[in-house]
């Protein structure tokens, strides 16, 4: 009788446990969830990358073509090119509301994913503060963007090109002027008319939206705004505070990705038999 009610207890217990739970989650597990909040469309779903570091991501992606991660990345390749079939966006911009979502992955992966089609692409570090990409790329040159600027290197001289990725690199650099007047200047304008006369595609990694404001002031001149949500964890409350900034600069998101998705954690909150590309049949299109 003991032993009966222990475990009645530890199974009422367990259920409150995960109630509570559920009624605390703050973040979003599913697109629909995502678009019903923010209003926007969600123009892609990236899975988690079963890479053991940064740098091997692009290698995954270029190993595995037909991988779950490459079919999401063409699938949000595919939604952006659509998202303006008149007037096919050529200068993006990717961000989210706070580092740590996987924007700077994703940048890189769409870039790759450019690629395959034929198209001149240049990838820009907009978060020169951190500089990310130097933490995919070895042997970045030490100057880049702000030496462009400056007028001290032209555009072609300062892309680093690499043979294991493609794109032409603009890589940031240090400088001792803030990174938002470098943004807002007119000569920042005018790089990027000669990058647009350059190349098919620019994509620029930005900072995130609630620590600095250089996205904002890059996103005047793009013709797209891809937002990353990291899927289970990023709160809402900090979703709708980004979304309302570029409202208050009258900018206008086109579209939002859910990412770093687990395969595994879909199923354990009981979408893995019903959900998209996450459900059971699914895994028969892909080659992981």
């Amino acid at each position: 009788l003991i032993l009966a009610m222990s475990a009645i207890l530890g199974l009422m217990l367990s259920v409150g446990l995960i109630l509570l739970r559920e009624m605390r989650n703050n973040s979003f597990r599913t697109a629909r969830e995502l678009e019903g909040t923010t209003g926007y469309t969600v123009l892609g779903q990236i899975p988690a990358m079963p890479a053991g570091s940064r740098t091997k991501v692009l290698q995954y992606l270029h190993d595995k073509p037909t991988s779950a991660a490459a079919e999401a990345v063409r699938n949000l390749r595919t939604s952006l090119m659509l998202s303006n079939v008149d007037n096919p966006p050529k200068v993006v911009i990717s961000t989210s509301s706070v580092p740590g979502e996987g924007k700077t992955t994703n940048s890189l992966a769409l870039a790759q994913n450019l690629l395959g089609l034929g198209k001149r692409v240049l990838l820009v570090e907009g978060d020169i503060r951190r500089r990310t990409l130097h933490q995919y790329f070895a042997n970045m040159p030490e100057k880049g963007i702000v030496s462009v600027l400056s007028g001290e290197l032209t555009l072609e001289e300062a892309v680093h090109r690499t043979p294991d990725f493609g794109a032409d690199i603009l890589g940031g650099e240090k400088s001792s002027t803030n990174a938002a007047d470098l943004f807002a200047s007119d000569r920042f304008r005018a790089l990027i008319d000669e990058a647009r006369a350059s190349y098919d595609m620019i994509i620029i990694d930005t900072p995130p939206v609630l620590v600095v404001p250089d996205a904002r002031i890059i996103a005047e001149v793009a013709d797209a705004i891809v937002f990353t949500v990291q899927w289970d964890q990023t709160s809402k409350p900090q979703v709708e505070e980004a979304l309302r900034m570029f409202h208050n600069s009258g900018q206008r998101i086109t579209g939002l990705v859910l990412s770093q998705i687990s395969a595994k954690g879909m199923k354990r909150y009981g979408y893995g038999g019903t959900y998209g590309a996450y459900a059971g049949y699914g895994a028969k299109y892909y080659t992981n």
